[in-house]
């Protein structure tokens, strides 16, 4: 039973795994957000890059 008290003391005191999971949780947010722009102005820059290779 010591053993385990003294493991959980370990974790509890251990930062790299909730550091991690904070980097984690950035880069999901930021993949998220880009993915919401690509998608939004996809089409609008298609049709911009269209118009300019029609127009060249």
């Amino acid at each position: 039973m010591d053993k385990l008290i003294v493991k959980a003391l370990t974790f509890k005191n251990d930062r790299k795994a909730v550091t991690a999971l904070e980097y984690g949780i950035i880069a999901g947010v930021l993949g998220l957000v880009l993915i919401t722009i690509f998608t939004s102005f996809g089409s609008k820059l298609t049709t911009l890059f269209t118009n300019i290779g029609a127009s060249i």
